[in-house]
């Protein structure tokens, strides 16, 4: 059988990905959860008013949200790509 895995170090990020990960790790990664937790309060308001559809529309904000938080945590704590940094 092929070895298919890929290990750490073994492929490098572009200069975008780069780019957009130093960009976003000056954001507090609070910043996510508060904006998905006022995705949920915004969807809960909407839903109040009668509002169903805009209820669920900005009500699935939230998962992206947090999962953009998630990302820019794990980058601020393991860096961007293993190759960049064994070459510190």
């Amino acid at each position: 059988m092929t070895e298919n895995r890929v290990r750490a170090g073994d492929k490098q990020e572009d200069q975008f990905t780069a780019l957009l990960e130093s960009q976003s790790a000056s954001l507090p990664s609070s910043l996510f959860l508060g904006a998905a937790i006022a995705s949920i309060i915004g969807s809960l308001s909407f839903k109040l008013a009668g509002k169903d559809h805009q209820a669920l529309f900005v009500g699935q904000w939230a998962a992206p949200f947090l999962l953009l938080g998630i990302y820019n945590k794990m980058v601020k704590q393991h860096g961007s790509d293993a190759a960049s940094r064994e070459g510190n």
